[in-house]
């Protein structure tokens, strides 16, 4: 019996931890594309440069997304085996 509430908490937190990952991965890549097109506003930045100006904060804010989502769940790992 043991075994199988540890098994389904061991399940639950990995959930949490997956839920957590992608919220706070998305939150930091609105984040980054937001300073970028607060830039653009600011600046009032227009045509080809303001194009560029959001595409490099969509592939900013993708790539940090990812960083993040990849740091929290190799942590979450990392944490796991070293509980176990």
């Amino acid at each position: 019996m043991d075994m199988g509430r540890e098994s389904r908490w061991e399940k639950d937190a990995m959930t949490v931890e997956i839920v957590f990952a992608l919220l706070t991965a998305v939150a930091l890549a609105a984040a980054v594309f937001t300073v970028a097109l607060s830039l653009a506003l600011v600046f009032d930045i227009s045509g080809s440069v303001r194009k560029g100006v959001l595409v490099g904060g969509v592939l900013l804010g993708a790539t940090a997304g990812v960083w993040r989502l990849v740091r929290v769940l190799l942590r979450f790992d990392e944490q796991r085996r070293v509980g176990r």
